[in-house]
Parts: structure tokens; C-alpha cells; sequence
């Protein structure tokens, strides 16, 4: 377990370190940010989660069941599908809710099929990394909170992005699960 929370660990801060380089280089080219009131809280939920699994895990003596195994398959096929998203959106990712004016949606990787991959690899996350250690208390918890600020973050998004321009020979159709 201290593997894993070390691996989570370090996979958060160098997110927010990419983020980050990522965020100045969109502001210096006029991207406008929208959402600042929800970022403090979500960066929150994303520092607590560590350590509410560690916390159920040691204190309420949580176990991994048999199911280990496929909530741990789970996790990956989220990292992986997370990693896809920020590749496909290069240096347009952000922790941050930033638009480029004029610039089109990104509609290759998963962005393809799914609106928002990012937001459902990090809600199948919240789920899979403590039912791997048999922390229900914490994936409810956490997937239920990432649940609600996720309906503010989407919607803000879709107000920020309201005026952003189709990609070039973009029907827009219902895309699926997001």
C-alpha cells in the first residue's frame, strides 16, 4: 500500500507541476480562466484522497477482498485513459478551467468519444484505488464528492467553452458516457 500511495503521490504533483508550466504558458497566449471559486476545492479533494485511504486503511483495518485483482485492473485502464486525455490536449491541459479564444475543441484521442475522459478516469479512480484495498468507506465518499464538484466543474467548463469554435469538419453529434 505505501508503494501505491507513494506512486499516487507523485503522480499528483508532477501533475500540477505540468499543470502549472501548462497554465503560464496558455495565460501568456490570452487564455481566459473561468472557475477560480471551485480549483481551492478540488485541489483539496484530490490531496485528501491519499490520505483517507491510508487513514481506512490503518485505522479502521480495511483489507483487500478477492476482488483486488479487477479493481486493480480498473485502476489502470483509468490511468490509462487518463494519460490519453492529457497527451491528446498537449499543452492545452490544465488542472485549470483556461480557453484560448479562437482556438478549436481538441477532437482527437479520446476526446473523439468522450467529452470530458480526464473527469471519468479520475471518477473510475476514486472508485477503483480503495475497493483495491477494500475502502468502500473512502470510494463512496470521495467518488460521491468527486460526483458534485464535477457537476460544477462541467458546467462551468461549458459555459467557459460556450464560444469556442468547432473543430475543423466537426459534425457536432451526442457523444458518449460524458
Amino acid at each position: 500500500m505505501a508503494l501505491f500511495v507513494a506512486v499516487l503521490a507523485a503522480q499528483r504533483v508532477g501533475e500540477l507541476l505540468h499543470s502549472r508550466r501548462n497554465t503560464q504558458r496558455l495565460l501568456a497566449r490570452g487564455a481566459r480562466e473561468s472557475g477560480r471559486g471551485h480549483y481551492p476545492v478540488m485541489v483539496a479533494l484530490h490531496a485528501l484522497f491519499p490520505l483517507a485511504l491510508v487513514a481506512e486503511v490503518v485505522a479502521l483495518g480495511a483489507r483487500p477482498g478477492r476482488l483486488a485483482p479487477l479493481w486493480l485492473g480498473v485502476w489502470l485502464a483509468a490511468q490509462a485513459l487518463r494519460i490519453a486525455a492529457i497527451r491528446a490536449l498537449g499543452e492545452r491541459w490544465s488542472t485549470r478551467v483556461l480557453v484560448l479564444p479562437g482556438v478549436p475543441l481538441v477532437r482527437r484521442g479520446p476526446y473523439r468519444w468522450l467529452r470530458h475522459p480526464n473527469y471519468l478516469a479520475v471518477v473510475i479512480e476514486f472508485l477503483a484505488a480503495p475497493m483495491m484495498f477494500g475502502a468502500w468507506r473512502t470510494a463512496l465518499a470521495f467518488s460521491l464528492a468527486d460526483l458534485a464538484l464535477l457537476g460544477v466543474r462541467v458546467r462551468c467548463e461549458a459555459r467557459a467553452l460556450a464560444g469556442a469554435p468547432p473543430a475543423p469538419g466537426e459534425i457536432e453529434a451526442p457523444r458518449a458516457l460524458c
